[in-house]
């Protein structure tokens, strides 16, 4: 499971390399293959290990094609899905059209959420970031059941 912000550079090619801390999970437990697509609420790229994203693929497989919302989130999710492999050197290539979504320039962050990870540009993380704990603190973590049993 993937959980911590790594703060990486983009190279002049379009490549980041993984945390080292995350290489060896990747290679042992998915081939060191993954898929890179963007997230539909949020500026910023979604990274996929192989296994996860095969569950994701089995639940966009059942939305319906008749459907204009389901049937536009599977042609944003599928239409900007990216396969690749960490290379020898753990890196891996984000496509134009992926960095051009995320606007992501040369500092990025790279944040884990157990099943997978989060791509952003370093300045919209800090402001999601500040946005986040703006919107805890206004409405308070137990404005949802299922974080009442949370605390800071």
């Amino acid at each position: 499971m993937f959980s911590g912000a790594s703060a990486l550079n983009l190279d002049a090619k379009g490549r980041i390399a993984m945390p080292t801390r995350y290489r060896e999970p990747l290679h042992a437990d998915h081939q060191g293959k993954l898929v890179i697509t963007v997230d539909i609420q949020s500026p910023c790229l979604l990274i996929y290990p192989i296994n996860e994203w095969n569950k994701v693929a089995d639940k966009l497989l059942g939305l319906s094609d008749f459907q204009p919302q389901e049937r536009a989130m599977k042609r944003l999710m599928l239409g900007y899905a990216q396969e690749c492999e960490l290379d020898a050197n753990g890196r891996v290539l984000l496509t134009p059209p992926l960095r051009q979504y995320a606007s992501l320039e040369k500092k990025t962050m790279l944040v884990g959420q157990l099943n997978k990870f989060e791509l952003w540009d370093e300045q919209v993380w800090q402001q999601q970031l500040a946005d986040s704990l703006e919107m805890i603190k206004s409405q308070g973590l137990t404005a949802s059941e299922r974080l009442a049993d949370f605390s800071l």
